[in-house]
């Protein structure tokens, strides 16, 4: 059943996807790539949508990137996504190119459509070539009936992770009932640099291009680029946002009187994916989230919060349940943000732990128990300004050493 919660003029449904939106369809299946799992995905709007997407800041981009990239550029659509898993297709070299020009072709032939109007993602290994005969095998039959589930899509653009990652929002403009959905992957080669996930967004919101890329690029700097796993950032991280315009609303713009209610409800969405793919980090038990207030400037709260919940020491500290307040202040400390020591405060979930300058009493024991949490909140007051930031992220466990060192076995 869809459970639905609402905040303010925006209703969260929490089994929202992909499909929330009007006039999208997804599906996925096992083509070969993997042993077992499903490993092909695809998402098509009935009509073209207007695109919009952020790609990782790693020199190293995979081909699908490089393809998606360009065909977007042609005229700022895209009809249909494709995705496999189990192989990212990077450090691949040319062939690497002309594959995943390949996987766009065909899809593009299966469907009808223009090349350019079909983007392409890839996430798994690196530096090895995609199994071309099996993937477009797979394509061909991509679209039968039996592989026409939403939920095939979101399992079949796993990795590591543990579990799939969804929700939806709805709200309305002009009268007119808007959705936005969403669905993403990611577990590993999570950190705060441009998303380090793979990302998708729908909409049947009809929003004029510049001002979606905008939105996607201020939201994307508020969430995805505000968690942490592992300190790496990938080859193949991006964030594609579809808006079809099937909603049949007055085409938004930053001008529009509901522009920021459009941008709250795209917040939330990837908000929450970049939540649960904190949450799913490999081997993690517990989410970590990091409240910086007080920072005279929002990259200065960014800084802050991106340092404790990057720090190695912190997030081993929480998996061990030890309330070591010195390795936050110490991260506080080479973030780069200067700040007068003696006005900084920091708390572990409601215990102060540090302030003016000194340790603060309380009783480890009650802290101790505070952190055998799964979710556990580390809170800061910076006392400079009015500005604010939260960083999502996990804690470091020996399972994440284990699934790493035998990623490719």
């Amino acid at each position: 059943m869809t459970q639905a919660t609402s905040t303010n003029e925006i209703v969260v449904i929490e089994e929202g996807s992909v499909t929330l939106p009007k006039g999208y369809k997804a599906g996925g299946m096992h083509c070969g790539i993997k042993r077992k799992r499903l490993d092909l995905g695809y998402i098509v709007s009935e009509v073209p949508a207007t695109a919009a997407g952020v790609y990782t800041t790693n020199i190293f981009q995979a081909a699908p990137l490089l393809v998606t990239q360009e065909s977007i550029a042609k005229e700022n659509k895209v009809q249909a996504i494709i995705v496999n898993s189990g192989n990212a297709n990077a450090c691949t070299g040319e062939q690497g190119l002309l594959d995943a020009f390949a996987m766009q072709k065909s899809f593009a032939n299966e469907l009808g459509l223009q090349d350019h109007l079909v983007a392409v993602t890839s996430t798994g290994v690196i530096g090895e070539l995609l199994p071309m005969d099996k993937v477009l095998t797979g394509i061909k039959q991509l679209l039968n009936q039996e592989n026409q589930d939403e939920n095939y899509f979101k399992k079949a653009i796993l990795t590591t992770d543990t579990c799939v990652k969804h929700t939806g929002v709805q709200f309305k403009i002009d009268g007119k009932t808007v959705s936005i959905g969403g669905a993403s992957k990611g577990s590993g080669m999570i950190h705060p640099n441009m998303a380090t996930m793979l990302g998708f967004v729908t909409t049947d919101a009809n929003v004029a291009q510049a001002d979606l890329l905008a939105a996607l690029r201020d939201v994307t700097n508020q969430t995805f680029n505000m968690i942490t796993v592992d300190g790496d950032t990938s080859t193949n991280d991006m964030v594609l946002v579809m808006a079809n315009g099937l909603a049949e609303n007055t085409q938004l713009t930053k001008d529009h009187p509901e522009w920021q209610l459009f941008k709250q409800g795209l917040k939330i969405v990837c908000e929450s994916l970049a939540k649960k793919i904190a949450r799913d980090g490999e081997g993690a038990t517990k989410l970590v989230e990091v409240q910086v207030n007080g920072g005279y400037s929002q990259n200065a709260a960014s800084a802050v919060g991106k340092a404790i919940i990057s720090s190695n020491l912190v997030k081993t500290a929480i998996y061990g349940t030890d309330p070591n307040w010195g390795r936050i202040v110490t991260a506080i400390g080479y973030s780069g943000v200067p700040v007068e020591p003696n006005s900084v405060k920091v708390a572990i979930g409601p215990f102060t732990v540090f302030e003016n300058g000194l340790p603060s009493h309380f009783v480890e024991e009650e802290v101790k128990e505070y952190l055998e949490s799964e979710i556990v909140k580390l809170s800061v007051e910076l006392n400079q300004g009015e500005y604010s930031a939260t960083a999502y992220g996990c804690d470091l466990t020996y399972d994440y050493v284990k699934i790493n060192a035998s990623y490719r076995t």
